[in-house]
């Protein structure tokens, strides 16, 4: 080997290439984390309406560091995302000086087993607001499918003129819904949109002549319903 000239040759041609490149690359990081490229602005790409801008002042003081080259975006972000009211956060380099955030709020579609929130897409979240919200109750991880069954039922219901005030699943994964005007209408564990499409057929003719409104309805039933009206009469 030591007698093979041209492959010592390569071999010292190829360490001089590697010790280069290892220089090279050395010096673009001590030059990228020089001072002379600062952060010098973060833009929001729109106001936010929920979400305070004091506390995302705040993330940027503590929690972000670096310059335009070396900020951690992906830590960023996720400080970002940990802020009341916010949903998604998207944070991008603007070049030459600045970074660039857009913000995804919380959108509140209504009160989560009275103690959260659920936003549009069946996320639960913490926050406080004074709009008056349906209540959903449910079991842990099915805020989903309640707010899917909210908007299902909720536009079975359009005829009538009623919306839906609380919507519940319990345990045994049995329907409840309580309507705008007070009627609870049991639903049970299967075929609910065909229950509810019948009630709604034939509401017109058959509750809505009543003198007093029923308080709850029973739609468990084959071919019918069972109304019950105040005082326990059915």
């Amino acid at each position: 080997m030591w007698d093979n000239v041209p492959l010592l040759r390569s071999i010292a041609n190829a360490l001089f290439g590697f010790s280069l490149v290892l220089v090279l690359y050395g010096t673009v990081r001590y030059v990228l984390r020089l001072p002379v490229f600062p952060l010098r602005a973060v833009e929001l790409t729109a106001a936010p309406q929920r979400a305070s801008v004091e506390l995302m002042e705040k993330v940027l003081r503590e929690q972000v560091s670096g310059n335009f080259f070396t900020v951690d975006l992906e830590q960023t972000r996720q400080a970002f995302e940990k802020l009341p009211w916010v949903r998604k956060v998207s944070v991008r380099r603007k070049f030459p000086w600045s970074l660039q955030v857009e913000v995804e709020e919380q959108v509140a579609l209504a009160r989560w087993n009275g103690a959260e929130l659920v936003n549009t897409h069946g996320e639960v979240f913490a926050g406080k607001t004074e709009q008056v919200l349906p209540a959903f109750i449910g079991q842990p991880d099915t805020s989903a499918q309640v707010t899917q069954m909210y908007g299902e039922l909720n536009n079975a219901l359009q005829p009538l003129h009623q919306q839906i005030t609380q919507i519940s699943l319990s345990p045994r994964y049995a329907w409840q819904v309580k309507l705008d005007k007070g009627m609870v209408l049991e639903l049970g564990r299967e075929e609910m949109q065909a229950r509810l499409a019948r009630f709604v057929k034939v509401y017109p003719y058959s509750l809505a002549a009543l003198a007093r409104p029923a308080s709850r309805v029973d739609l468990r039933y084959r071919n019918g319903f069972a109304a019950y009206l105040p005082g326990g009469n059915v």
